[in-house]
């Protein structure tokens, strides 16, 4: 018994990597603070022991061991199953601020040069965070700086030269840091969006292409079986149509009626390969067949009613123009596949097929039944490979090839519940196309006329 293939919810597809992103996120945010933690140290130190310049080591490598702490309860939080969630990674570039305020407090606030790693930390927020809690990282980061201009220990560089820095001096200071902070965070945010905006053009063209290449792998397929087939039943035809005027069934009235049933069984599967070969394209020397939209649709609704005898189907036209078209066959199947899952999801209750054009380069063909609609998760999963309601495996790859051939021509299959807006119920499945992809291309003149 083979195991039936479930695919992937959408939610699950997305949720996997938001986790894997968060816990690199949070990862890259504990190599930095450990390289934070060691140039801060080597600061100290050749500041300290090498420059001679006076530094209260002790608090500052009290604040270092905070950050050593936390980075080592990072590290912990990391390992767990849980997701890393956008204000873990908030509180953790605060905690960072915050010892680097620190730090900067101890060591001449505004006039220390390594003030702008502020600018460092509104950069790593602007690439981590969204824009709400990026938000409270710049506020932090300007409010550090503004209190360090006003409140700091002083840090003696030279006995000789003045402690304080000029007003405009400082105004200037805190300017560019704005400029700074408003330039990175802006742009920075800008480019993540664009990036993310291009991630999914082309996480949604791989998907495409993914598609398409199971549609041609079916299509081989289904090609492949049509060519087989097309012997036996060619034998098949040759052998009953020899038992047809053999003396002994034709003598026989019932036998001659079962022959000639066969026959006519044996003809439609003929049709039935025609059709696959012509979808595939391996129809040779035969030009496409001109008709009209009125034509078209005669022609299908009555196909398929002779093929589905006990099944009601009406047809409505409306604003159909003349103008000839290309008789797609793959448009036919499409068609005749939307009226078969009505047929089967509201049996006994009769169908309609609408064609209509709203406008000058639109059509629209719509299937309405009067059954019990679609679900709300069937209606997220319209078109999915593998989503049906008939609970059979395989199922719902009609739907699914009958969405790609409307992408195909250019357009689009839609499904919806008709209950509570105005109608009976049941549901309706639009497929709505541009007139262009039907209507047959034009030569491009002869230049030689001109």
């Amino acid at each position: 018994m083979n195991p039936t293939f479930t695919p992937p919810s959408p939610e699950a597809v997305v949720v996997a990597p938001e986790r894997r992103a968060g816990r690199a996120n949070l990862r890259q945010l504990i190599e930095l603070r450990w390289l934070a933690v060691g140039g801060q140290l080597a600061t100290v130190l050749v500041v300290h022991v090498g420059l001679g310049i006076a530094l209260p080591w002790a608090e500052m490598l009290s604040l270092l061991g905070i950050l050593v702490a936390f980075n080592l309860f990072s590290l912990w939080r990391n390992r767990l199953a849980q997701p890393v969630s956008q204000i873990e990674l908030c509180v953790a570039l605060l905690v960072d601020v915050g010892v680097l305020t620190g730090q900067l407090y101890l060591a001449g606030g505004s006039d220390n040069p390594f003030i702008y790693l502020y600018l460092l930390q509104v950069a790593v927020a602007s690439v981590l965070l969204q824009p709400a809690y990026l938000l409270a990282v710049i506020v932090s980061t300007v409010s550090g700086f503004v209190l360090l201009m006003q409140w700091h220990r002083p840090l003696l560089l030279d006995a000789t030269a003045p402690t304080t820095l000029s007003p405009n001096y400082l105004g200037g200071l805190l300017l560019c840091f704005l400029l700074n902070v408003g330039l990175l965070s802006v742009f920075i945010v800008r480019i993540n969006r664009n990036l993310r905006q291009r991630d999914a053009e082309l996480a949604e063209a791989q998907q495409r292409a993914a598609e398409e290449v199971h549609i041609l792998r079916m299509g081989l397929l289904a090609s492949g079986a049509a060519h087989e087939l097309g012997t036996p039943l060619a034998t098949l035809s040759v052998i009953l149509g020899d038992w047809a005027h053999m003396a002994p069934f034709a003598a026989e009235p019932e036998l001659r009626e079962e022959i000639e049933e066969m026959q006519r069984q044996i003809l439609r599967c003929k049709a039935i390969v025609t059709g696959i070969l012509m979808s595939a394209g391996e129809m040779r020397g035969e030009a496409p067949r001109l008709t009209t939209l009125q034509a078209f649709i005669d022609e299908l609704a009555d196909g398929w009613r002779s093929a589905h005898p006990q099944a009601e189907l009406a047809v409505r036209c409306e604003n159909l123009p003349g103008a000839p078209i290309i008789s797609d066959s793959a448009l036919q199947q499409v068609v005749a596949n939307l009226l078969d899952n009505a047929a089967e999801a509201a049996p006994g209750t009769p169908l309609t097929l609408r064609a209509a054009c709203p406008d000058d380069e639109t059509l629209t063909l719509s299937v309405l039944d009067e059954g019990p609609g679609f679900d709300d998760e069937r209606l997220r999963h319209f078109g999915d490979p593998y989503q049906s309601s008939k609970g059979q495996p395989g199922r719902g790859l009609g739907l699914f090839l009958s969405v790609n051939v409307a992408r195909t021509l250019g357009g689009r299959l839609q499904a919806r519940n008709r209950r509570g807006q105005g109608e009976s119920g049941g549901a309706e499945v639009i497929l709505t196309l541009p007139l262009a992809s039907l209507l047959p291309r034009q030569s491009p003149p002869d230049a030689s006329r001109r």
